[in-house]
C-alpha cells in the first residue's frame, strides 16, 4: 500500500467551507440586543436540516479526546438524512476534514482549522471525518437528527491522507 499523501490544513472561513455547509461564528453575523439589552443575539447562523423522514432535532454534548500529529485520514462519514452542527465549548481549536461526493464515496478531502470560536454545520450528505479535537479533551455542542432511518454512511478514502502540521498564526 502506498504511503499517505500529505493533506494541507487551511484556516476555516465561510467562503472556503461553503460547499460543505455553514461556518458558525459571530463575526459579520446579523445581531441585535435582547433581554433588555443585557445580551446580544447573533441570529440564524446555520441551516439546520433534520426533518427528512420525520426526523427531529437532537441536542447533545460530545467530549472529544485530543488527536496528535501526524494524523492519518483514511475514513469519512456522512449523514444522508440531516445536517450536523459541531460548536466548540471553551474556545478550543479543532480540525475539520470534509470531501465532496464522488459517486457515493468521499472525493478529494479538504482540511480546515477552526480558531476555537468557530463551529461548523455539515450540510446533509456531506462527507466528513469524525470529530478531531486538538491539544486537550474538548467539549462540543452538537445539533443533529434523531429518528428512524439509516443516517450514517461510512467509507474509506481511495487513498489515505496525512495531516502533518497546522497553519501558523
Amino acid at each position: 500500500m502506498n504511503s499517505p499523501r500529505s493533506l494541507a490544513v487551511l484556516p476555516l472561513s465561510r467562503e472556503a467551507f461553503a460547499p460543505y455547509g455553514d461556518v458558525i461564528e459571530t463575526g459579520n453575523a446579523d445581531s441585535f440586543a435582547v433581554n433588555s439589552g443585557t445580551a446580544q443575539r447573533f441570529n440564524d447562523l446555520a441551516r439546520i436540516d433534520v426533518a427528512a423522514q420525520g426526523g427531529h432535532p437532537l441536542v447533545s454534548i460530545f467530549r472529544g479526546q485530543p488527536v496528535s500529529l501526524p494524523l492519518e485520514i483514511a475514513e469519512m462519514e456522512r449523514h444522508p438524512l440531516g445536517s450536523q452542527v459541531f460548536m466548540p465549548i471553551g474556545e478550543l481549536p479543532f480540525l475539520i476534514v470534509v470531501a465532496t461526493d464522488a459517486g457515493d464515496r468521499p472525493g478529494e478531502p479538504v482540511a480546515f482549522l477552526s480558531n476555537g470560536r468557530q463551529g461548523v454545520n455539515y450540510a446533509r450528505g456531506v462527507w466528513h471525518h469524525p470529530l478531531l479535537s486538538l491539544h486537550r479533551v474538548s467539549d462540543f455542542l452538537v445539533l443533529d437528527r434523531g429518528g428512524a432511518g439509516e443516517n450514517c454512511d461510512v467509507a474509506r478514502l481511495a487513498s489515505p491522507r496525512l495531516i502533518e502540521r497546522l497553519p501558523q498564526g
